[in-house]
């Protein structure tokens, strides 16, 4: 594999940046179909002729269905520090998201969520609901056509189909979510990406920001 396989966007001896496709997983899955961690390896293994098995840390995810921007770890001690800045909202993603609906101008969504592990759903609750998650994201409406609206959302908490499940219980379901919005088809894209990824650099500690347009 090389690197025509892969969106690269940035790598060095501690990371590699790399434009996730839609309706992959990030890592393998029952569904047995090709992931983007072994991808990724792959290409690292034939680009840098290394023996035996890779090293790539996943620091963070997207669901199966959104593309955008992903970072890897390619040691553990960089995998180590990215991971403390996902968990301390350090690291800053926004997403691109075109609802159906009509949003306000901005607003911050307080939720509590909770993950049925049965069905890889989750739901808003009623806070002080056992196991449910606090959820926290910002939206900006950027354009509208009566129909369907385009935000710029920015998460305060990562939490399972977070931006789904809060934009979907405000009336505000994601196009082609086929997950949590009703009026989804079979064949439809969800209309969901992620467009912005800043971290800091795990050795170096300088700030990095990359882009990536669907």
């Amino acid at each position: 594999m090389n690197s025509e396989s892969l969106h690269i966007l940035y790598e060095d001896n501690h990371l590699l940046v790399v434009e996730k496709p839609a309706n992959i997983p990030v890592q393998a899955d029952a569904s047995g179909d090709e992931d983007l961690l072994s991808r990724c390896k792959a290409y690292i293994k034939e680009a840098y002729h290394k023996p035996g098995e890779v090293y790539l840390g996943l620091v963070h995810r997207l669901d199966r269905p959104v593309g955008g921007v992903m970072v890897f770890a390619r040691t553990s001690k960089a995998a180590a520090r990215l991971t403390a800045q996902f968990q301390n909202r350090q690291a800053k993603k926004r997403y691109a998201a075109i609802v159906e609906g009509d949003p306000q101008a901005k607003d911050t969504l307080i939720d509590w969520l909770l993950k049925d592990e049965s069905t890889n759903t989750s739901r808003v609750v009623p806070e002080g609901t056992e196991g449910a998650k606090r959820a926290v994201l910002d939206y900006r409406t950027l354009a509208r056509d009566g129909k369907t609206a385009l935000l710029d959302v920015s998460l305060g908490t990562g939490r399972p189909h977070q931006i789904r499940v809060q934009l979907s219980s405000r009336h505000l379901p994601i196009a082609g979510d086929m997950r949590y919005n009703p009026a989804a088809r079979p064949g439809n894209q969800i209309r969901l990406w992620a467009y912005l990824l800043t971290i800091q650099h795990p050795t170096l500690g300088e700030p990095l920001t990359f882009f990536s347009t669907p």
